[in-house]
């Protein structure tokens, strides 16, 4: 995986030291892989807000491999005030991606169990390519692949939104009503009075599409997520945490928003493609047309909410939370979501 990294000597949080851990790991292997795996290396993965991730290798009948570890922080979960999936949910929708929807995923070799003693998580393969959307969109390595992104898109959601419901492990549903009211409540608690945003909530509670279709959705379905190779294209569709029961015209939304163009804001898919691209790549793999409307209903949606989650980064960096200058950083971006959601919003006003 292309992510910056820590040093190698970051501890894990609670009473876990590195040491301990490079243990535990090792014979979680050996009991799970191969008895003779030796560990090699480990090493904390910065990015991800809400799960640690480690990169490591194991060498096994003198062949290194390279693995990665995704836990809970510190290897607990608070389910009280955790929104992301149990990491063994979030391991079976990856293994239901991969052999069900043929969907190119890191794949995952073991679920931890309570005798590994690491907490929560599960240990995949480390998957080659790029996940920094300034690199794919600019740099030179990737200009032949670019065109094509939007429509490998298309084609992934279209096999994903079709995995039967009933083979998917137990998930939350949250449809346009639960995610508006879900939103608004976070908008109210935290007291930071957006009016750009209380007429975005009015004119979604007032939209809302009407009976969509219900399917499994990823849930966050966007440059960052998507590991990109200059041969491939898509190689691997990651972080699933929070993926649900929905309409999944959201998934074609989110990708869709203006915060993940990262200033290509002539390509409204991930600063890449043209909507009709994906659209027309939906409609060939799932059999189902798109609602062009029923999109920009999620693309609204999807940019208030993450105009709210911007607000959350300035609240974690004002009361102490967190006093990175990412999170004060991320924390101004709540005005350019003001501006993206008038854009949207002004055809329905003239």
């Amino acid at each position: 995986m292309a992510q910056k990294t820590t040093s190698d000597e970051t501890k894990t949080k609670k009473d876990t030291s590195l040491e301990d851990m490079k243990a535990f790991l090792a014979k979680a292997c050996q009991a799970h892989i191969d008895p003779s795996a030796e560990l090699m290396s480990l090493k904390r993965l910065s990015g991800g807000a809400s799960q640690e991730t480690w990169s490591f290798n194991i060498e096994v009948a003198g062949k290194s491999l390279p693995l990665i570890l995704r836990r809970a922080p510190g290897g607990q979960r608070d389910a009280d005030k955790e929104t992301a999936l149990p990491l063994a949910t979030e391991a079976a929708l990856i293994d239901l991606a991969d052999t069900v929807a043929h969907i190119r995923v890191p794949p995952v070799r073991f679920v931890l169990a309570s005798e590994d003693n690491l907490g929560e998580g599960f240990i995949m393969d480390h998957v080659e390519g790029e996940t920094i959307a300034r690199k794919i969109l600019r740099d030179a390595e990737f200009e032949a692949i670019r065109p094509d992104l939007a429509r490998q898109c298309g084609e992934i959601l279209g096999r994903l939104h079709a995995i039967p419901i009933e083979q998917c492990p137990e998930l939350r549903a949250a449809p346009a009503h639960e995610e508006l009211a879900q939103y608004h409540q976070t908008y109210i608690a935290h007291n930071h009075p957006h009016p750009v945003f209380e007429l975005a909530f009015k004119w979604l509670a007032d939209n809302a599409p009407k009976n969509p279709r219900i399917t499994l959705v990823h849930g966050d379905f966007r440059n960052g997520n998507l590991m990109i190779t200059p041969e491939v294209g898509i190689a691997a569709v990651l972080d699933w945490e929070l993926a649900h029961l929905g309409d999944p015209m959201e998934d074609l939304g989110w990708l869709c928003v203006n915060s993940w163009r990262f200033g290509q804001i002539d390509k409204p898919v991930g600063g890449f493609g043209q909507r009709e691209e994906l659209f027309a790549a939906y409609e060939k793999s799932s059999g189902i047309p798109v609602d062009p409307e029923q999109v920009r209903y999620w693309e609204i949606l999807g940019t208030l909410k993450w105009g709210i989650m911007c607000t959350l980064m300035y609240e974690a960096f004002r009361n102490g939370t967190d006093r990175s200058v990412e999170r004060a950083a991320i924390g101004r971006r709540a005005s350019e979501t003001e501006i993206d959601l008038l854009h949207l919003l002004a055809p329905q006003n003239q």
